[in-house]
């Protein structure tokens, strides 16, 4: 019998990949891990471990870590909410401006933190905010130096991701399989949860998880925007820089904590980011 002699590329075997790995990139991957490591390792070695639980028990940093949950929860939801239909219309339709339109809606990832502070206060400040100062004048309603504030800063920040995630999703998704629901009767919004919803199931859970852990780490955007009080808009970075400048060790003892929530948030992501 004749054998085929040709093989996939998934099996052959290339020399290159048989070679050995040259000594340069093996010196720079190592450089590269211990830029990670080393502000890692450092953190570790300087927590004050005798003091973490009086630290973690005070009444900063429990305040700080309840608003926290309370600020990175909410904009994870508010991205979901509004990312979706969002990442729907970008992948599903075509209309003049959509390539502009998406770059607004990412520029947020790559926009320096005070910078979007800023852009906030243009748009939501209660003296000339475009939006703030009606909100102000005609309802009474202040969003700045409140948690509401906090809020919209980290859903700012966080919201790119979720769109860029569901995105994906979309985009990798059989659209065979909505179409066969469709023949078979069902409506467009059966299909929509009985069929689209369920098989985006990792990248919603991805776009939620990844919005989640941004907002939880976002400092320039609410400092500028929300300000840092106590109880009201102080978030677990925002306490970190505060302890910087009167106790270094909670400092450290904190910022431990927000390094470990990260960790849980890759261990959650794990088929995303460790494999």
């Amino acid at each position: 019998m004749a054998t085929d002699s040709r093989r996939s590329p998934s099996t052959a075997s290339s020399p290159l990949r048989r070679g050995r790995i040259p000594a340069g990139f093996v010196v720079l991957a190592a450089l590269g891990v211990a830029l990670v490591a080393l502000p890692l390792l450092g953190l570790v070695l300087r927590t004050p471990w005798s003091r973490i639980a009086e630290v973690l028990t005070s009444d900063t940093a429990l305040a700080a870590l309840r608003l926290s949950l309370i600020v990175a929860t909410t904009a994870a939801a508010i991205s979901f909410v509004l990312g979706f239909p969002l990442a729907w219309v970008l992948v599903r339709s075509t209309f003049p401006g959509k390539t502009f339109v998406r770059a607004v809606v990412i520029l947020p990832l790559v926009m320096p933190p005070v910078v979007a502070g800023v852009g906030l206060l243009a748009a939501f400040g209660r003296r000339s905010g475009l939006i703030g100062s009606w909100l102000y004048d005609w309802f009474g309603i202040q969003l700045t130096f409140t948690t509401a504030a906090a809020i919209l800063a980290a859903t700012f920040v966080s919201f790119p991701l979720a769109v860029l995630a569901l995105e994906a999703g979309l985009r990798g998704l059989d659209e065979r399989l909505e179409d066969a629901a469709a023949t078979l009767g069902a409506s467009r919004w059966y299909v929509l949860r009985r069929v689209t919803v369920p098989l985006m199931g990792p990248q919603i859970a991805a776009a939620l998880v990844l919005s989640w852990a941004r907002a939880l780490g976002e400092f320039g955007a609410t400092i500028t925007f929300a300000g840092n009080l106590q109880g009201r808009t102080q978030t677990l970075p925002l306490a970190v820089f505060e302890q910087l400048q009167t106790d270094t060790d909670a400092a450290f003892a904190v910022s431990m904590l927000l390094i470990l929530l990260a960790f849980a948030v890759i261990l959650a992501l794990r088929g995303r980011f460790l494999r």
